[in-house]
C-alpha cells in the first residue's frame, strides 16, 4: 500500500511539473519577445554589400580592395555621441564614486542614524536588511563586499541627492569626502574649485570571448578588468594645432551649454569602449528594477558595419548622399569638412557643427561623413580585407594599437569623407576631430535590406 502511494505521489509530481504538455516535447514557454528600438537609434537592416574602393584610389593606399560581405541587422545611433550625452556618463561615474566614498566612511564610523550623523543617509542600502530579499541577505552574510576595499559589490544609495554647495554640507564628514575629489588649493587658479578629474575613473569587466573560444581554460582566465579615466582630453584643441589660437575651444567646448549638442571629441578608443559598457549597465539597471528583459550590449561598430550603414543602401556610392559631388544643386555642401586649402569655413562651419546637422542618409544617420571621424571596434591592418571573413567581418587584435577611424572630419579634405576610405589612430590617442557613435545587436525576427522578412503562408510559396 505504501509503495503504491509513493508511486502515485511521484506520478502526480511529474504531471504537475509538466502541466498540460501531455508528455510531449513542447519547449519551455516564455514571454513573447517584442524588439524595442533603443532611444536615439535607428535600425540598419542587414544585408550584403560591396565593401571597399569602387573607384580609383587617388591616394594610392591600396588598403581597401573590393570585397562582397554580409552583415547582420543592428541598431546605430542616429548621431555621433554628443557632449551632453557624454557628460551624463562623466557625471554618473563621478556621483557614484562620491556616493561610494560616503557609504564607506559612514560604515567605518559606524553611523546608522541620519538624525545624529547626517552622512548616515548615504550609507549602503543593505545596512537596513528589512527590505532585502533572501538571496541578498545570503550574499551579504557570506560574501559581504568584494574587491580591494572589501566594499565593492554593495549597493550605494542613489535615492538621496548629493549636495555640491559647500554652504549646505550637512556635516564635517561629508565635507571630508567631497574635499577628497577636488583639486588641492595649490592647483586651483582664479578661485575656481574644480573636480580632480584624474580621480574619476570607471571600472568594469569584460570577457575576451575570442580568446576563450580558441584556448582551453577557466572562465576567470578570460575575464578582463579595466579602469578608465572618463574625462575627455580638452587639451587636444591646443595639441593638435601648433601656432594656433584655440583656447576658447579648450575652455568651453565640452562644458558650455552652447556646445551641448555638438559631438564629443578628445575621447580615446578605450574611453569610447568604456562609455558603451556604462550605457549597457545603465540601461540594464533600469530594466532590472522593473523586472524587464535585459538589453543587448551597446558597443562600437565594426568597420564593415560602419561602412554598410554609411552607404545607406546606395551601392558603390562615394559618399552617404551618393556622389561624386560634395555640393547640391543649390551650391550648398553636403557635409562639414575642409573644402579648400586653409578655408575651413567655406561650408559655413569653422570647427564642428551640431550632431544633427545636414541631411541624413537613407538609414536616417546624420554626419556619417564629415564633422568628426568615428572610432570603430576594428584594428587597422592594410591587408585585412584579404583575410577577413565575408560574414560579419571584423579584424580584432588586442596587440595592435592601431584602430580604424572612419568618415573624415571637419579638418579633412573630401577624400577622407568617402565611405570606403580607411584611416586609423592609436587607441590611446585623443583628437579634436575624432568622436564615436555606438551600435546594438538586433535580436528577433530577421530583417534585410528589403525590410522585415515575412513568411508566405500559402502552400508552395
Amino acid at each position: 500500500m505504501k509503495r503504491l502511494l509513493l508511486i502515485s505521489l511521484t506520478s502526480a509530481l511529474l504531471f504537475s511539473c509538466n502541466k498540460n504538455d501531455k508528455g510531449e516535447l513542447v519547449g519551455i514557454k516564455t514571454k513573447k519577445w517584442f524588439p524595442e528600438k533603443p532611444y536615439g537609434m535607428t535600425l540598419v537592416p542587414g544585408g550584403a554589400f560591396t565593401m571597399g574602393k569602387a573607384s580609383e584610389d587617388l591616394a594610392g593606399v591600396q588598403d581597401a580592395p573590393l570585397k562582397t560581405v554580409t552583415v547582420r541587422s543592428f541598431y546605430m545611433d542616429e548621431t555621433e555621441i554628443t557632449n551632453s550625452e557624454y557628460r551624463q556618463f562623466v557625471y554618473d561615474v563621478r556621483d557614484s564614486i562620491v556616493r561610494f566614498k560616503l557609504a564607506v566612511l559612514a560604515d567605518e564610523m559606524g553611523f546608522t542614524d541620519p538624525k545624529v550623523n547626517p552622512i548616515a543617509q548615504y550609507a549602503f542600502t543593505d545596512v537596513d536588511t528589512t527590505d532585502l530579499s533572501v538571496y541578498e541577505k545570503y550574499r551579504l552574510k557570506n560574501y559581504g563586499g568584494m574587491g580591494p576595499t572589501g566594499y565593492e559589490g554593495r549597493k550605494i544609495n542613489k535615492r538621496i541627492d548629493l549636495i555640491w554647495n559647500t554652504d549646505d554640507y550637512p556635516d564635517e564628514y561629508y565635507a571630508e569626502v567631497m574635499d577628497s575629489i577636488f583639486l588641492k588649493d595649490e592647483d586651483v587658479y582664479n578661485g575656481r574649485r574644480t573636480v580632480d578629474w584624474d580621480k574619476i575613473k570607471y571600472e568594469f569587466t569584460w570577457i575576451d570571448i575570442e580568446a576563450a573560444a580558441k584556448t582551453n581554460g577557466k572562465r576567470s582566465d578570460f575575464v578582463q578588468r579595466e579602469i578608465i579615466e572618463v574625462y575627455p582630453d580638452t587639451t587636444v584643441w591646443i595639441k593638435d594645432f601648433n601656432y594656433s589660437y584655440n583656447e576658447p575651444m579648450h575652455n568651453d567646448y565640452f562644458w558650455h551649454d552652447a556646445y551641448s549638442d555638438y559631438p564629443v571629441v578628445g575621447v580615446t578608443w578605450k574611453q569610447a569602449k568604456a562609455f558603451a559598457v556604462w550605457r549597457t549597465n545603465y540601461k540594464n539597471a533600469y530594466q532590472s528594477q522593473r523586472r524587464l528583459p535585459l538589453v543587448s550590449a551597446f558597443r562600437l561598430p565594426t568597420e564593415a558595419e560602419w561602412e554598410y550603414a554609411a552607404r545607406g543602401g546606395l551601392e558603390s556610392a562615394a559618399y552617404p548622399w551618393g556622389g561624386p559631388y560634395t555640393k547640391n544643386d543649390r551650391n550648398c555642401f553636403y557635409a562639414n569638412f575642409k573644402p579648400l586649402r586653409g578655408d575651413y569655413a567655406a561650408d559655413d562651419a569653422l570647427y564642428t557643427v551640431e550632431a544633427k546637422s545636414y541631411k541624413p542618409n537613407d538609414y536616417n544617420l546624420y554626419n556619417m561623413s564629415g564633422n568628426v571621424s568615428e572610432w570603430t571596434d576594428s584594428s587597422y591592418d592594410p591587408t585585412s580585407y584579404n583575410v577577413m571573413s565575408s560574414m560579419n567581418p571584423n579584424t580584432t587584435d588586442q596587440n595592435n594599437p592601431k584602430k580604424v577611424i572612419r568618415g573624415g572630419s571637419w579638418k579633412d579634405v573630401a577624400y577622407f569623407l568617402q565611405v570606403s576610405t580607411r584611416d586609423y589612430e592609436y587607441a590611446d590617442s585623443a583628437r579634436s576631430y575624432i568622436g564615436f557613435r555606438t551600435v546594438q545587436d538586433y535580436n528577433g525576427g530577421s530583417t534585410n535590406a528589403f525590410g522585415p522578412q515575412t513568411r508566405m503562408r500559402k502552400k508552395g510559396k
